[in-house]
């Protein structure tokens, strides 16, 4: 008993460093965040409590549907195309036939590594209606589509959102790939004697398995897609208009162009509260399913 007791404090000692710092750095911000959302405050002058106002104001400001629109469909791109995509390619990196696998897997993730900023200017220029390379592929290919993508209001969303979605498709990638690689081939085995070819062996063993890993990636994408904000900064400045804003450029343009320090709280408390919520959404659905 006493040698349980001891391990339990020397569990403790180690923990406390590391409970302190995180209770500093993330615990305490968000308390506050939560606080000076019921206050009016510009960031200098004394901050004056007006109650729930931010918040009743917040839900009849245009602004919230836009950037929950934005949001939603930001992460419904990330999730088709960088789940959807990431686990072909994973399935393919794993498949002992093909060649150059491990410069497909390095090519994957060189787009990880590279600045935000630069990924951006380099789409910029690809989107550029008159002299950019996607408008002139569609030419080259005999596509009658030309657009002005980052100037029209319903396509610049999704055209930034596919910049980010490229950029960070190898992180996930990464996360589908070692799900692959952690099934036993076993499994496959027995799949193929069964009489399976090799896309049914995958749809009824592979991708069934790899449920945690999807999981995780859905939560990743998701998450990301509602607080995507330095694309559309750079990319639109939030516009045409106010077309590209998310609940995180809103957070900024109130913060930062606006000192309404206590209303970028209340909108910032939305923030987390939903990707909360879409978290526990996910995982209950997640494991509903594996019932």
């Amino acid at each position: 008993m006493n040698r349980y007791l001891s391990n339990k404090k020397a569990i403790a000692l180690f923990l406390l460093p590391a409970l302190l710092i995180y209770s500093v750095i993330i615990i305490y911000p968000v308390l506050q965040t939560v606080y000076r959302s019921f206050f009016n405050w510009d960031g200098l002058s004394t901050a004056t409590w007006n109650g729930i106002s931010n918040y009743r104001d917040l839900l009849e400001d245009p602004l919230l549907i836009t950037s929950l629109r934005n949001g939603l469909l930001f992460a419904l791109v990330l999730a088709v195309f960088q789940i959807g995509l990431g686990t072909v390619l994973a399935l393919a990196c794993a498949d002992p036939r093909i060649k150059g696998r491990k410069l497909l897997k390095t090519s994957y993730f060189i787009p990880v590594v590279l600045s935000v900023t630069v990924v951006c200017q380099l789409w910029i220029a690809m989107y550029d209606p008159a002299n950019g390379l996607i408008n002139r592929l569609f030419n080259l290919l005999h596509i009658p589509y030309q657009q002005n993508w980052l100037t029209s209001p319903t396509v610049s969303i999704i055209a930034i959102a596919f910049v980010n979605a490229w950029q960070f498709m190898g992180y996930q990638f990464s996360l589908l790939y070692a799900g692959v690689k952690s099934i036993p081939e076993q499994y496959m085995e027995a799949a193929t004697i069964d009489g399976c070819s090799k896309w049914m062996a995958h749809r009824k063993v592979t991708i069934p398995l790899m449920k945690e890993t999807y999981k995780f990636c859905l939560i990743v994408a998701i998450t990301s897609g509602i607080g995507a904000f330095v694309q559309m900064l750079i990319m639109t400045s939030g516009g045409p208009g106010t077309s590209n804003y998310t609940l995180t450029y809103m957070i900024y343009r109130y913060a930062f162009m606006e000192s309404n320090y206590g209303y970028a709280c209340a909108v910032s408390v939305v923030l987390v509260s939903l990707s909360l919520l879409a978290t526990v959404i996910i995982n209950k659905t997640f494991d509903r399913n594996e019932a």
